[in-house]
């Protein structure tokens, strides 16, 4: 690890970007400066922030294939100068940025003769293309070239299984990392008590290196938020085969009250994303296919209590976003 004296006046604890550059679209660096940390610190904040960049970001990348007539993915198709295989290696290669919390259809629908690249895929409008000019296949004939595609944002590897293989179409091995190096070094000031960080990220171009260290921090703190809070407040634990009781929250007995209402509101307009909720418990909802206000209403307090993450104390939360929507007694 490399170490140097560095002369530095000590104040507050903060952090800035010291450099800062994009080498290409797929490519971007950023360093980042942390002090003053105590003897030891330095050490504890490097190893975590680089397991959580490299672990814990989500990226968006395309994870199955379907082509129409392949018989298996070593086929070579006639008028097109890849093999399907070859294909399948140039799909893998396109960076993605997006804001999606499952998977997503897309296609490539394209006449050749020429050139197939990214930008002749056709995504909703919440998944955007990193670099275009990635290249796909090339037409050597006027034919037409379909493909389906099918677009996750996940987090690590996902690796390629045999029992994938279905209904004709191909899975991706996917590298859903958006950060794809992080080094860090530490330098100790004039009087060795004190140390500072130099924190460095290479990212795909999906993320900035500074938006990778901000997403990063935020899902620390979420995977250890648990411990602030009391144990009993925690989801219910199975005790010698005795189940803990839900606590009771007033949510369900006034939506009711909003179910009755005679004035017709279009719930299913309203998304999630318009109300201002925390980022927990936002990700919490959208991990369980709750995109609207009417998804939402038509979940029993059970059904939120087995949700991942989900506490009691987040119904209260749920009632104050509803009530600057509606008149809730």
């Amino acid at each position: 690890m490399a170490r140097e004296k560095v002369r530095v006046s000590t104040h507050t604890l903060q952090w800035k970007c010291v450099e800062s550059r994009t080498d290409s679209k797929r490519l971007s660096y950023g360093r980042f400066m942390l002090a003053p940390l105590r003897k030891g610190q330095a050490d504890t904040i490097g190893i975590t922030m680089r397991r959580v960049l490299l672990g814990e970001i989500e990226g968006t990348c395309i994870t199955r294939v379907k082509f129409e007539k392949v018989t298996h993915e070593y086929s070579t198709l006639p008028g097109i100068q890849e093999s399907v295989q070859e294909i399948l290696l140039n799909l893998k290669e396109i960076v993605l940025r997006s804001k999606l919390y499952r998977t997503c259809d897309a296609s490539i629908c394209v006449r050749g003769p020429g050139d197939v690249t990214a930008q002749d895929l056709i995504l909703p409008p919440y998944v955007e293309i990193v670099d275009n000019t990635q290249h796909i296949a090339s037409l050597t004939e006027p034919l037409n070239l379909c493909i389906g595609l099918e677009i996750e944002r996940n987090r690590g590897y996902l690796r390629k299984m045999p029992q994938n293989f279905q209904d004709g179409s191909y899975p991706i091995d996917a590298v859903f990392m958006p950060v794809r190096n992080v080094n860090y070094s530490i330098h100790s000031y004039e009087n060795e008590n004190q140390e500072i960080l130099f924190l460095e990220i290479w990212t795909n171009g999906s993320f900035t290196p500074k938006e990778a260290l901000h997403e990063a921090c935020r899902n620390l703190i979420d995977l250890v938020i648990p411990f602030l809070h009391k144990e009993e407040e925690n989801l219910p634990l199975e005790d010698n085969q005795h189940t803990v009781p839900l606590s009771p929250f007033p949510f369900h007995e006034k939506l009711d009250k909003l179910k009755n209402n005679k004035t017709k509101i279009a719930l299913k307009s309203i998304f999630i994303d318009q109300c201002e909720l925390s980022p927990r418990l936002y990700n919490c909802l959208k991990r369980s296919n709750i995109d609207t206000l009417f998804d939402l209403l038509n979940k029993s307090q059970e059904d939120l209590m087995k949700m991942e993450h989900f506490r009691i104390e987040d119904g209260k939360q749920i009632l104050d976003i509803l009530a600057n929507y509606f008149v809730i007694d």
